[in-house]
């Protein structure tokens, strides 16, 4: 039974932990010996690959590291079959992590530091952990966030994906989201194209994903399946949170309520693998994408989500390959990233890149099958450049870093930790080891000015390119001057931010292009002056002005105007793309939807 009285915060009382329903745990078991007891399968050359990475749960999230209210006993099931990476490092903030994760090499590399503003598109020639599958022969298959670039080249189907179904690329309630999404019946992009799905997100993404798999389970596949839970807005049936919501304060039941929908769908998942005789040679990968937004529990580490501290960026990551010596119910200490899994799927899976990849990371091999005898001491760096407010255009040195070994972390350059001791972070021990700060602080400035040697760059959309003939810009990446304000959803649009700089792009044909300028998305095909509902802010724009390769073009704009249409004849070339929507008294905003068409056809 539950406690009978509340408490008021997650963390109050860690005895009181909340007992799932019976059936739940039932089944969990259930599973659990159908996993373990089942029929050994022969293991194929090439094991199939799935990837599930979710969205703001941190280490503290779930109950097999010891929260005290929400349980996840399918989350729980896979920790003890798993091989679990217990010091595991990813970016505090998610585009990062995701650049990381999918290239092996450090975000800024890929001129990724930040989740907005043009900062998010990964570039162009990084390679990433799909076309390296591809390469192999390979189906691959992306289903629910991606956050690296929504246009060409940087969607997941430019990426080395043969099928994505995923929401808006900044998440739900991104400008880049289909305008009004709430998690229920949404619509969604297939390769790019709006597609009316049916139910909640998270189920369908898991849906998209078993079908891909059915599809293609005669081949090896790989399937990145990343959710958009528990990431705000915390939108979920209301029996997922109405479970917590006596021992929970600050909608902590929210999140968690959208924590047991992901575990919920990990559980079939592990059941259709089960089923359809794929556990054996498919190796199963859990991780997440920063730490924990939560207000509770917080695995017993100092830092949330955006921190330089541990709870920013340590997580949890399981792996599990019965049929491949990969051992269940294993802890790694050794300090690991997320760098490491693409160099890792790469020698466990025989893979054969048709290009040369120079890694951050390694291969984790010898640590998942126990042989550490080797294993070179490691040092590894984070930072968290997303900035409040004012923007950062670059990339800014000494600025939220945090430098990692086995035994320390350099946090900010004058804070050290000795992790065995002090996992919390409570104690700096800088001033009585000098010798120690002045390395660490040594290898974040080598490896500072190394990561970021293309960040003065910026990774273009491109416009008119062969069989990519549509562009869709909005709001959330317009690149503000550096130290003026951004914004990235649907309520900033709402509420008429009023934001204004550039999107950078390449024209690639000459020919003659179509520029739709608007105030809100087609989908709601409203005029500049109106307002879908009261909660929006109603302005009054008299004039739309467009800038591009030299091309500067005011059109004026009524009360009765849907949308500013401008063509331009462009040459190819590199440029950017800046838009003003002008009010009488002189208050200027970007357009925050912009269609782009190449209208010469062949």
């Amino acid at each position: 039974m539950r406690q009978s009285q509340p408490f008021n915060l997650c963390f109050d009382a860690p005895s009181r932990r909340v007992l799932l329903l019976v059936s739940r745990r039932v089944a969990a078991l259930l599973l659990t010996a159908w996993l373990v007891a089942g029929p050994a399968m022969l293991v194929a050359a090439q094991p199939n690959v799935i990837l599930v990475m979710t969205d703001d749960q941190g280490y503290g999230d779930m109950s097999c590291h010891g929260n005290p209210v929400v349980q996840t006993p399918n989350l729980d099931q896979l920790h003890a079959l798993s091989t679990r990476l217990v010091d595991f490092h990813v970016d505090p903030y998610c585009s990062p992590t995701r650049a990381a994760l999918l290239t092996g090499r450090y975000s800024a590399r890929g001129n990724v530091y930040n989740t907005l503003a043009g900062r998010c598109y990964l570039h162009q020639d990084e390679i990433t952990m799909a076309q390296t599958f591809a390469d192999s022969g390979y189906r691959c298959g992306h289903f629910g966030k991606w956050h690296l670039g929504h246009n060409y080249p940087f969607a997941p189907h430019h990426r080395g994906f043969h099928e994505s179904l995923m929401l808006g690329d900044g998440g739900l309630g991104a400008t880049n989201d289909y305008w009004g999404n709430d998690r229920f019946d949404d619509v969604y992009f297939r390769n790019g194209e709006p597609e009316q799905t049916q139910g909640f997100g998270t189920d369908v993404f898991f849906a998209a994903a078993l079908d891909f798999i059915r599809r293609n389970r005669d081949r090896p596949f790989f399937v990145y399946l990343a959710t958009n839970e528990p990431h705000e807005p915390w939108n979920v049936p209301p029996q997922y949170s109405d479970r917590y919501r006596e021992f929970c304060a600050h909608e902590m039941h929210r999140l968690y309520g959208t924590i047991d929908k992901i575990d919920e769908n990990l559980g079939r998942l592990l059941q259709f693998l089960a089923a359809e005789g794929l556990a054996d040679n498919t190796i199963l990968i859990f991780l997440t994408d920063n730490g924990t937004v939560s207000h509770g529990y917080q695995g017993g580490m100092r830092g949330r989500k955006g921190s330089e501290y541990d709870g920013g960026h340590r997580v949890p990551c399981f792996i599990r390959w019965p049929g491949g010596g990969i051992p269940a119910g294993r802890d790694v200490t050794t300090i690991t990233a997320h760098v490491d899994l693409l160099p890792t799927l790469i020698e466990l899976c025989g893979l054969k890149p048709k290009q040369s990849i120079a890694f951050d990371g390694m291969s984790l091999v010898p640590l998942l099958r126990g042989a550490r005898d080797d294993w070179p001491a490691r040092t590894l760096c984070v930072h968290a450049q997303q900035p409040g407010l004012p923007f950062h255009l670059r990339p800014q040195k000494w600025y939220r870093f945090a430098v990692l070994t086995d035994r320390w972390r350099l946090v900010n350059g004058t804070e050290l930790y000795d992790m065995r001791a002090d996992p919390l972070q409570q104690v700096n021990l800088a001033p009585q080891h000098t010798e120690v700060v002045a390395r660490l602080r040594s290898t974040y400035d080598t490896w500072f000015d190394e990561v970021t040697k293309r960040s003065a760059e910026f990774c273009e959309v491109i416009l008119g390119a062969p069989g990519h003939d549509r562009a869709w810009l909005t709001m959330i990446n317009v690149t503000p001057a550096d130290g003026e304000r951004f914004a990235w959803s649907q309520q900033s649009a709402r509420h008429a931010f009023p934001i204004n700089g550039f999107w950078a792009v390449e024209i690639a044909r000459a020919g003659t292009y179509e520029f739709e300028l608007r105030r809100w998305p087609r989908e709601v095909n409203l005029p500049f002056h109106a307002v879908p509902d009261h909660d929006a802010k109603r302005i009054t724009p008299t004039r739309a002005r467009l800038t591009i390769a030299g091309a500067d073009v005011i059109r004026p704009v009524d009360p009765t105007t849907v949308a500013v249409t401008i063509q331009l004849r462009l040459e190819p070339g590199h440029t950017r793309l800046q838009t003003w929507l002008i009010d009488d008294d002189g208050t200027q905003r970007t357009a925050y939807w912009v269609y782009v068409t190449w209208l010469d056809k062949p």
